[in-house]
């Protein structure tokens, strides 16, 4: 297991790098990179001003237009020609965000995602497949980097080609499965149509993330793919995967590096920093990056911070799971609600399957959101059955048993978050699957 010390230290010992760290990127970015000095020249602070961590909140913000603003590469520390990797963001709105990596930034991740595997306890003798993307998305060479630093053997597969996935992962004896949440529901759904038993392959432990997904979610991968499921969080802007995971022994929020990724926690609305416990936007400064720095990051995820000791050993804070986007919030008819919420909800329901959309459309100036659901194939045959083998799929809400389920999942979301929603259950496989990150929500609001 590869632990580093500061893992372990004291919360003084850590302050004390964190507050020598944070003086010494203040200055740096002050000094090379104009977009700060001028945003700090706007509001009168000095890298003088910045002594202690509380110091930290007379900084400017850094929001994700700003990378786009300043695309390629405005926010660069450093020379191109000390730049050895560059990787973007999917850029489908806009110009992409572009993180830049120098050899010293390279060594950084591969420490901190070293750094996750060892909370995840994936250790050398392990087999990692990787079916994150590799290329411009962060996601695939985090994990590839990680994996070397420890020593375990990595099969770089990627994302996609599921059914070859599953080939590898028996023939190859993977320990290790790291993807996306909802990816992991989909190999398991391939492998029933090809009729391969999770049971009987070797695998121990999946590191999922790069959506948000709920704790429901964890219970169904972990009974479908007979494996402990372990989550985990990064930024393209902030390192890529890397900034935090759970351990293994609690599970009980995911442990942030904090000596390279210094947390707060502000109002999305005000921007005032909040105290311990209570939960709000997340934003991250790069204590030791090189390439592109970052100062007070709002990432938009909302979380909160809980700095007790936890019972694996590590005194790092713990940040809770995501709740969602500040800016993927939802409101409707005045209530504020996340996908996370619904998905919740969804997979306490037996009968349906974990895939589902959310799909928010305007009547008659109302907003208003329908939520898709699939039902599961054993009730979608009883239905059928029932309808004297009917293939009209329109008949399908005729079934007690799917009426039944729908008032349900109707009344639930009606008690637990208060807002009346509509309900549409479709038979299995109707919604079109993902290989990354699947898309939860299909606003068709005019804008």
């Amino acid at each position: 297991m590869i632990w580093s010390d500061i893992e372990r230290a004291s919360r003084n010992e850590l302050r004390r790098l964190q507050e020598k760290r944070l003086i010494e990127v203040v200055e740096r970015v002050y000094n090379l990179v104009p977009f700060y000095r001028k945003k700090m020249d706007e509001k009168g602070i000095k890298p003088s001003d910045i002594r202690y961590l509380e110091d930290i909140s007379l900084l400017p913000f850094t929001y994700k237009d700003d990378l786009r603003d300043n695309y390629p590469f405005g926010l660069f520390a450093v020379p191109l020609k000390d730049i050895v990797e560059i990787h973007a963001s999917s850029g489908t709105t806009g110009k992409p965000v572009v993180a830049g990596y120098t050899r010293a930034d390279i060594e950084l991740w591969s420490e901190v995602m070293a750094r996750v595997y060892s909370c995840a306890g994936v250790n050398r003798n392990d087999i990692i497949q990787n079916a994150y993307g590799y290329g411009l998305f962060t996601g695939g060479l985090g994990f590839h980097y990680g994996a070397l630093k420890i020593g375990a053997t990595v099969v770089p597969a990627s994302s996609g080609n599921t059914r070859r996935q599953l080939m590898l992962m028996e023939d190859f004896g993977a320990t290790v499965l790291c993807c996306t949440p909802s990816y992991s529901l989909y190999i398991r759904e391939v492998a029933d149509e090809e009729g391969v038993d999770f049971k009987k392959m070797k695998l121990r432990v999946g590191l999922f993330g790069a959506e948000p997904w709920s704790e429901n979610m964890r219970k169904e991968i972990e009974e479908k793919l007979n494996i402990k499921a372990i989550d985990i969080y990064g930024l393209t802007e902030i390192i890529g995967p890397g900034v935090s995971c759970e351990c293994i022994e609690a599970q009980k929020g995911l442990h942030i590096n904090e000596d390279a990724f210094y947390p707060e926690i502000i109002d999305p609305e005000t921007g005032e920093v909040l105290p311990e416990a209570a939960e709000g936007e997340l934003v991250f400064t790069t204590l030791t990056k090189e390439g592109i720095p970052l100062i007070r990051y709002r990432t938009r995820d909302i979380s909160s911070l809980n700095y007790d000791p936890c019972i694996c050993g590590r005194t790092n804070a713990r940040m809770s799971r995501i709740k969602g986007r500040s800016d993927d919030m939802l409101i409707i008819r005045g209530v504020n609600l996340f996908p996370s919420q619904i998905e919740s909800i969804i997979l306490k329901i037996k009968g349906v399957e974990p895939h589902y959309q959310l799909v928010l459309e305007r009547k008659e100036g109302i907003d208003t959101l329908e939520i898709q659901v699939e039902v599961s194939e054993g009730l979608f045959k009883e239905a059928q059955q029932h309808l004297l083998g009917t293939e009209d799929r329109r008949l399908l809400e005729d079934f007690h048993k799917i009426l039944e389920i729908k008032n349900r999942i109707k009344k639930e979301i009606k008690d637990y978050i208060g807002v009346t929603v509509d309900v549409k259950l479709l038979p299995p496989k109707s919604i079109q699957r993902s290989e990354g990150k699947a898309k939860r929500v299909i606003d068709k609001r005019p804008k």
